[in-house]
């Protein structure tokens, strides 16, 4: 096919991004065949935060990458050595590249895959220092390994009644559920997740399905806070001058939480009066300060290695002020990284089939077409209270 028979979201320098006509997907991998792979249809494709980061000129992102890693769609083509996955199956493709053969594979950690990306372990779909992978944010793509990769929705038509759930389980749900798994939640705790943005309330939404006693997520932005409360949460405006302690006392009656979840990252700014003003290490202050003694802090929030637009030098490579003696003091645990999403799609997606969550409804998942995708952007760094889903063919309209 022609380079004419397939359109993606192109990243055009900082604050621009372009649909635009890109190569049609082959089978193949640099200058060889790639038989463990298939081409997707690309069914729904989401718009995500760690995108934004990119289109904010907050990483060294070259310009003419095609964007998107949130890839869920329909196998149209299978390389010869693809066994399990068969054409016509509606599948989900974990944000994670990973080849399922390496010693970090092997022991479930698809976020580190040894061998897909030369210059660090771990690769990803159309994102910056990822292995230079094609992104999904177009009509079709090429997803490697899809015997071990992909997760094949039993039933077809049932996949796309609930598609506008189902689309999560790529990143963000998977993401959310596992900053709260590392943080320790369980029936009964009280959980403080920063930020409410797609991210965050995926991660509220997972606390409440592993148990939580009560949920409260903080943010500066009214309509995500309103959001949040629509199924159950409670909320902290974060532009109130009040400590941290106290505000989080004002809800539960006590200073602190048993877990807490960053799921806001780099691109952090101080509570309070300051609220505009940019502190890369403050939510990880803040939930060292509110969790527990022996607890722990699941850290989903992207941290970046460069920065280019960070307001100090040390941030742009990174360096943080963090309270790193405090978190001694208090016997903290810290887990951080990309979320192995495989570890935990297939519980979600059996979560998401027999109702026993609404993640679309949770993130406010708002279907746009695929032209729109700027716009989506747009509105997204704005703040709206809303999860954007790429519909490249118009399915959801169908």
């Amino acid at each position: 096919m022609a380079s004419a028979d397939n359109r993606g979201v192109v990243y055009r320098g900082a604050g621009t991004v372009a649909v635009e006509d890109i190569a049609f997907p082959e089978l193949a991998l640099g200058n060889r065949k790639c038989e463990h792979g298939v081409i997707l249809k690309v069914l729904t494709t989401n718009i995500c935060g760690s995108d934004q980061h990119m289109v904010r000129g907050r990483t060294t992102a070259p310009e003419g990458l095609v964007l998107g890693h949130e890839i869920t769609g329909e196998v149209i083509e299978c390389g010869r050595d693809v066994e399990f996955v068969k054409q016509g199956d509606i599948v989900s493709v974990p944000f994670n590249v990973a080849c399922g053969r390496c010693r970090n594979c092997r022991r479930g950690d698809t976020h580190i895959c040894l061998n897909v990306n030369p210059e660090r372990p771990g690769g990803a779909y159309g994102y910056v220092d990822m292995g230079g992978w094609v992104g999904g944010q177009a009509e079709y793509v090429m997803v490697p390994y899809a015997d071990f990769q992909l997760l094949v929705f039993p039933d077809n038509d049932q996949a796309m009644e609930k598609i506008l759930d189902l689309t999560m389980l790529t990143d963000i749900f998977p993401t959310g559920f596992h900053g709260c798994v590392t943080a320790g939640v369980q029936p009964g705790s009280t959980v403080y997740i920063a930020g409410a943005g797609p991210v965050g309330l995926a991660a509220a939404a997972s606390a409440q399905l592993l148990g939580a006693a009560c949920v409260i997520v903080g943010d500066m932005k009214p309509p995500r806070l309103e959001q949040a409360q629509s199924f159950g949460c409670e909320t902290i405006d974060l532009r109130q001058d009040a400590s941290m302690p106290e505000l989080i006392e004002s809800v539960l009656g006590v200073p602190e939480v048993d877990a807490a979840v960053d799921a806001v990252g780099f691109e952090a700014s101080c509570h309070g009066h300051n609220h505009s003003h940019e502190q890369p290490a403050t939510v990880l202050n803040a939930t060292m300060e509110i969790t527990q003694a022996g607890g722990r802090v699941g850290i989903p929030g992207l941290y970046v290695t460069e920065d280019p637009g960070a307001s100090s030098e040390d941030a742009r490579h990174g360096n943080l002020s963090m309270k790193f003696g405090l978190g001694w003091a208090k016997a903290m645990s810290f887990h951080t990284g990309q979320t192995p999403a495989m570890r935990y799609q297939r519980q979600l997606m059996q979560a998401i089939l027999h109702e026993k969550t609404h993640i679309g409804s949770a993130v406010n998942a708002t279907p746009i077409s695929l032209d729109e995708a700027s716009r989506g952007y747009a509105d997204f760094d704005s703040g709206v209270a809303r999860k954007f889903v790429l519909d490249p063919h118009g399915v959801l309209n169908s």
